[in-house]
């Protein structure tokens, strides 16, 4: 009786079972880590180019540059430690975060304040840039400002932006209840979709790729309240939805902090809600 196909196939065993799900797990975490961002493009172009110089090799049997390709290998991996870089980093300060225990939640004061100050700029037209520091510190970029350490308020926050003040065209850090750092120099955005939004935009986008901060940016041309996390911006945001947002986000306990992706889940909503 001849074997149909299926028979001729060998079965992997338990152990083959497991390597698939581990690679499987391990491709799918990947891609997912670099959506949204312009690694997820060079990445992507780089499997499609490898895949198809690798097929093209073994089915024309080109020895010498399938030779060739193994030898480049090596470089390869040289290569995507400098362009992936900054991903990382990213993922190396998420792997690197403290314990989650004993972190008392962003009460109720911190939110209100920050709400009331951000309409009140945004009702002036004055620009801000807002970073509240989670879990991965941000200490090299509070080096870069003037050390505060105040309480947060709304009228300090309101102040500290003001046209007039030595330290508005900069970013604001909270860590905590407190203000740690004004007229900080955030890292720009790299980010293809980026190149066309300002300054303060990019800024948001470029701190929240390099850590886990919460971001709030004020526009000065339109006054636009705008949420930055994860390398994700949400535009349009009205002083109801900043307040939802925000209270979502920091309200969370850590243990359901753990992931970065829950806490973006809330900036979808909101888009979502938006769209509704």
């Amino acid at each position: 009786m001849p074997w149909t196909w299926t028979e001729r196939i060998p079965w992997p065993g338990i152990t083959g079972i497991l390597e698939i799900l581990v690679l499987a797990l391990l491709f799918h975490f990947t891609f997912q880590f670099f959506q949204g961002t312009r690694g997820a493009q060079v990445l992507t172009g780089l499997v499609v180019i490898v895949l198809l110089l690798t097929g093209l090799t073994r089915l024309f049997r080109m020895e010498a540059l399938y030779w060739l390709l193994q030898r480049f290998s090596v470089y390869l991996a040289i290569a995507l430690l400098i362009i992936f870089q900054p991903e990382i980093r990213r993922a190396l300060a998420e792997v690197g975060k403290p314990p989650l225990i004993g972190v008392p939640a962003a009460d109720r004061s911190l939110v209100e304040a920050i709400v009331k100050a951000v309409q009140t700029l945004s009702d002036r037209k004055i620009g801000a840039l807002i970073a509240i520091e989670r879990q991965i510190g941000t200490r090299p970029i509070q080096e870069t400002g003037t050390p505060i350490d105040a309480q947060v308020s709304a009228e300090l926050l309101a102040t500290l932006f003001h046209p007039h003040t030595p330290l508005h065209d900069g970013g604001v850090i909270i860590r905590g209840n407190r203000i740690v750092a004004a007229g900080c120099v955030f890292p720009l955005s790299q980010q293809d979709q980026a190149r066309t939004l300002g300054t303060r935009h990019r800024a948001a986008l470029g701190i929240t790729e390099e850590t886990d901060a919460l971001v709030i940016v004020v526009s000065e041309e339109t006054g636009t309240i705008s949420v930055a996390l994860g390398g994700r911006l949400r535009r349009g945001l009205d002083s109801e939805r900043l307040h939802r947002v925000l209270t979502s986000i920091l309200s969370r306990s850590r243990r359901r902090l753990a992931q970065l992706s829950t806490s973006e889940e809330v900036l979808t909503d909101e888009e979502e809600d938006s769209h509704g």
